[in-house]
């Protein structure tokens, strides 16, 4: 008889939990409410536009002052070869000035710098529907289609209508 005792609460509690969605179902008419009806379609994406958010950043960077001061002409060589060498340099270098400049670095400090950076945080998303045009912030970029979610209700008379 020991196993006819556990199997009797078993039994009821399995009627019980049984009961219970049909007990939910009710309760959803009962307040007068139909049931929605959803489905899942696409959409037709006609225009995607990104929403910026905008960082700015500063750092100190080290920027030096160049200074510059004229470099002494080359020695000319004497003589004939030297003139013909002289007037070979001429053609080869494109220095159209002979009297060369040097730079160096002189006067170097610490400056601070800004940056600004622009990333992407959402999408506003316009597409249709139906011929229906609608627009969406979205978190990525859906592409061509967006998936959308349908939901049908009847409209009662004397309810309040809960818009999105």
């Amino acid at each position: 008889m020991a196993p006819f005792r556990l199997m009797l609460p078993l039994g009821a509690c399995l009627s019980v939990v049984l009961v219970l969605p049909v007990a939910a179902q009710d309760a959803r008419h009962a307040n007068g409410r139909a049931p929605e009806n959803v489905r899942l379609d696409y959409a037709q994406v006609l225009n995607v536009e990104p929403v910026y958010q905008t960082l700015r950043a500063s750092r100190t960077e080290m920027r030096c002052e160049e200074v510059s001061k004229p470099s002494p002409p080359p020695a000319a060589e004497e003589g004939r070869w030297g003139r013909l060498v002289d007037t070979v340099k001429d053609v080869f270098t494109r220095e159209p000035d002979p009297v060369a400049t040097a730079t160096r670095k002189a006067d170097c400090r610490m400056v601070p710098v800004q940056r600004e950076f622009r990333r992407p945080i959402a999408y506003d998303v316009d597409y249709v529907y139906k011929g229906i045009k609608y627009r969406s912030r979205l978190s990525e970029d859906p592409g061509n289609r967006l998936r959308i979610r349908v939901s049908v209700m009847p409209y009662l008379p004397g309810q309040a209508v809960a818009l999105p």
